[in-house]
C-alpha cells in the first residue's frame, strides 16, 4: 500500500458524501416540487441517467487525459452541478432540478472508476486489498454525508438549499486532495504495441467478465432500489427526517466498513465465495424488511443491504480486473460502469413509482428477482471453473 491509496481512499469518500447526500436528500426536494408524487425520485434518477449517459464520455476523458485530468474535470462537474441544483431548490424548479442531477452524473460515473484506479497503484497480488480499502473510504460518506444533509436542512428557509452549497464546497476539497494522487503513466491510456483490445461484445461473451458485469449491476441495482425508496417509506410511516438520516447512515457504514477486511475475505476464501456472501445477506435484508416497519426494522435490512453490497460488488470488481488485458481498462471499465447506471436508473424510478402507488413490501419483494439470477449466474461460473479444472 502507499499514500496515492490513502488519498483516493479520502477522495471515495468524498464521492460517497456526495452521493449519501444526493440520496437523501433529491427524493423528498422532488416530493415538494413534482407535480406528481410518483415522480418524486425522477431527480435521482436523473443523477444515475446521467451517469450511464456519460460512460462514454468518461472513457474518452480517461484515455485522452489520463486519470489525473479525467477525475479533475468530473470534480468540476460536481461543482458546478451542485450550484445548479441550489439554484433549482432557490428557485423551486422541478425541471432545473432533474437537468441539474442529469448533468450531476458525468460526476458519479468518474467516480466509479476510483476503485479501479487503486488496482493500478500497487502489485498485482495487492490488487483486491487496494480495491477494498479504498471502497472503505466511503466510510466518510456514512458520517459526513447524513450528518450534512441533517446539519445544512434548515440553514436557510429554503430547505436544502444549504446541503447543495456544501456539496460544492466537498468538490473544492476533493480537487485538492486529488492532486496528492500519483497515478501510473500507462493509466492514461493503453500502452502503445499493445495487443488488439476486444470489442464490448467479445469481453462480455467471457463467462467471468459477464458474470462480474452482472454482479456488479445487480447489487447496485438492489442496493439503489431499496436506499432511494427508504426516507420516502420512512416519511410515510410517520418518522422524521433525522430519523432517515440515521438509518442511511448505518447503511452507508455498512457499505464500506467491510472494506477493512474484504479483500482479506476474497484472499482467504475465494471471490465466489465472498460474492455468493454477499447474496445471502441481501436475501436477509428483505426477509427483515418484510417483516415490520419500525426504526429498528429499517435500520437492520439497511445496515445488512451495506455489507451485502460490500461483498458482491468488491467481489465483482475482483472478478472482472481478472478478466481483461490492461490495453482494455476504459473500455471494460467503461461496460461494466454503463451497465451499472443504467440498472440504478431502472430502479431510481421503480423505487419512488413501487413505493408511494404499491408500498414498501412489494418493492421489497420486487427485489428478489435480480439475486435469484445473480446467484444463479455464479452457480454456473463456479459449475464451469470446476468442469475446467477437472
Amino acid at each position: 500500500m502507499n499514500r496515492s491509496i490513502a488519498w483516493l481512499a479520502l477522495c471515495q469518500g468524498l464521492f460517497l458524501t456526495n452521493n449519501v447526500v444526493f440520496i437523501a436528500i433529491n427524493g423528498l426536494v422532488g416530493l415538494h416540487l413534482a407535480p406528481a408524487s410518483w415522480m418524486a425520485t425522477l431527480p435521482v434518477m436523473g443523477y444515475v441517467v446521467g451517469g450511464a449517459l456519460s460512460t462514454p464520455l468518461v472513457a474518452r476523458s480517461q484515455a485522452r487525459l489520463g486519470r489525473q485530468g479525467s477525475f479533475q474535470l468530473g470534480l468540476l462537474v460536481a461543482l458546478g452541478s451542485a450550484a445548479l441544483c441550489a439554484l433549482a431548490a432557490y428557485w423551486q424548479h422541478f425541471v432545473l432540478l432533474c437537468l441539474s442531477t442529469l448533468v450531476a452524473g458525468y460526476y458519479s460515473a468518474n467516480g466509479q472508476l476510483y476503485r479501479f484506479a487503486a488496482a493500478e497503484l500497487v502489485a498485482p497480488a495487492q490488487r483486491d486489498k487496494a480495491i477494498s480499502l479504498v471502497l472503505a473510504g466511503g466510510l466518510i460518506g456514512a458520517v459526513l454525508g447524513p450528518g450534512l444533509a441533517s446539519a445544512t436542512r434548515t440553514m436557510f428557509a429554503t430547505p436544502f438549499l444549504g446541503a447543495y452549497l456544501a456539496l460544492m464546497v466537498v468538490a473544492v476539497v476533493s480537487m485538492g486532495l486529488m492532486r496528492l494522487v500519483r497515478f501510473a503513466p500507462q493509466a492514461a491510456g493503453a500502452g502503445a504495441g499493445s495487443a488488439p483490445q476486444r470489442t464490448v461484445g467479445e469481453l462480455l461473451r467471457q463467462p467471468g467478465f459477464a458474470v462480474a458485469t452482472l454482479a456488479a449491476a445487480a447489487s447496485y441495482g438492489v442496493m439503489n432500489l431499496l436506499m432511494a425508496a427508504t426516507p420516502l417509506a420512512m416519511d410515510v410511516c410517520g418518522f422524521d427526517f433525522s430519523a432517515a438520516a440515521g438509518v442511511l447512515q448505518w447503511h452507508v457504514i455498512g457499505m464500506f466498513a467491510p472494506g477493512f477486511f474484504t479483500g482479506h475475505l476474497i484472499k482467504r476464501f475465494g471471490v465466489m465465495q465472498v460474492m455468493f456472501a454477499g447474496v445471502v445477506l441481501n436475501a436477509i435484508c428483505v426477509g427483515i424488511a418484510l417483516s415490520g416497519q419500525t426504526v429498528m426494522h429499517f435500520t437492520l435490512a439497511l445496515s445488512l443491504l451495506g455489507v451485502g453490497w460490500n461483498f458482491l460488488f468488491t467481489g465483482s470488481t475482483t472478478l472482472a480486473v481478472q478478466n481483461y488485458r490492461p490495453e482494455e481498462k476504459d473500455r471494460a471499465q467503461a461496460c461494466i460502469n454503463f451497465f451499472v447506471f443504467a440498472t440504478m436508473a431502472v430502479t431510481s424510478f421503480a423505487s419512488g413509482a413501487l413505493v408511494t402507488s404499491q408500498g414498501w413490501n412489494m418493492l421489497n419483494l420486487g427485489s428478489i428477482v435480480p439475486l435469484v439470477v445473480t446467484a444463479l449466474a455464479m452457480g454456473w461460473l463456479v459449475w464451469r471453473q470446476k468442469r475446467a479444472a477437472a
